[in-house]
C-alpha cells in the first residue's frame, strides 16, 4: 500500500500545497528512485531541491525556471541533472559547505554557494532554513520550510525507519546525534519528513524508534 507522499519511479508528480503561498511538486527520478522537490511560490522565486536525474522531466514541471537549486549532499545520484539544468536556467546553486566543492567537481558546475546551520534562502516573502547533518557525508543539509506544518527535506540524512547509511561507527554516532539534537529535540510530531528517496514520514512516527536505531548502530 502506498505510503505518505508516495510517487512512482518514472511516474507522475505529486503536487501538494504547503501553505497559501507555496506549492511543492515531488517527482521520482532516475534508476535509484531519487526524489526531486520543486518549491514554487505564486509570485517570487522557486527552489529545486536535488537536480538528481531526468533533467527533461524536471524542466517540464518548472515554469518559470527556478532561480535556485540546492543539492542536499555530494553523492552522485543526487546531482546527475545539475549540470544540465544549471546550464539551462543559470540559477544560484547551493550545497552544504563541506560538500560544495565535491558537488561542483562531480557535476561540472561552478559558483556553488556553501550553506550551513542557520542560513536562510529567500523565496520572495517566504524563506527556507538550512541545518547540517554530519555523518552520511561531511556536508549533508536539511532544507526546512515552515508552512501550515513544518516540512523537512532531509536528503539521505533521515528516512522512514532510520538515519542514512554511514561507513563507520564514528560517522553513525555523528549522524544520529545530529538527527536527535537538530530534529527530534526541536520539531513537533506533526512535522513532515521528505527524504531523498521513497515515501514521506513524520517526526512523530519516527520518534519512538530513535533509541532502537542508536542501539542497533544503523
Amino acid at each position: 500500500m502506498p505510503g505518505l507522499g508516495h510517487v512512482e519511479p518514472g511516474g507522475g508528480p505529486l503536487v501538494q500545497q504547503l501553505s497559501a503561498a507555496l506549492t511543492m511538486i515531488k517527482l521520482s527520478v532516475g534508476p535509484m528512485d531519487n526524489n526531486a522537490y520543486l518549491l514554487q511560490t505564486r509570485t517570487g522565486p522557486s527552489l529545486l531541491i536535488d537536480a538528481a536525474n531526468d533533467a527533461d522531466r524536471i524542466a517540464a514541471l518548472a515554469d518559470p525556471a527556478p532561480e535556485m537549486i540546492i543539492t542536499t549532499h555530494r553523492h552522485g545520484d543526487h546531482w546527475q541533472a545539475l549540470g544540465d539544468l544549471a546550464g539551462r536556467w543559470h540559477p544560484q546553486l547551493y550545497a552544504g559547505r563541506p560538500d560544495a566543492q565535491a558537488i561542483a567537481e562531480g557535476a561540472g558546475v561552478s559558483d556553488i554557494q556553501g550553506v550551513w546551520d542557520g542560513d536562510q534562502l529567500k523565496l520572495g516573502e517566504e524563506y527556507v532554513e538550512i541545518i547540517g547533518l554530519v555523518g552520511h557525508t561531511p556536508g549533508s543539509v536539511v532544507v526546512i520550510y515552515r508552512g501550515d506544518v513544518t516540512h523537512l527535506f532531509t536528503g539521505d540524512g533521515l528516512f522512514p525507519g532510520g538515519v542514512g547509511k554511514t561507513t563507520s561507527e564514528q560517522s553513525f554516532r555523528s549522524l544520529i546525534d545530529d538527527v536527535e539534537s537538530k530534529i527530534f529535540n526541536i520539531y513537533d510530531d506533526d512535522t513532515v519528513i521528505h527524504p531523498g528517496h521513497g515515501d514521506d514520514t513524520t517526526v512523530g512516527r519516527e520518534r519512538p524508534h530513535l533509541e532502537q536505531w542508536r542501539a542497533r548502530g544503523w
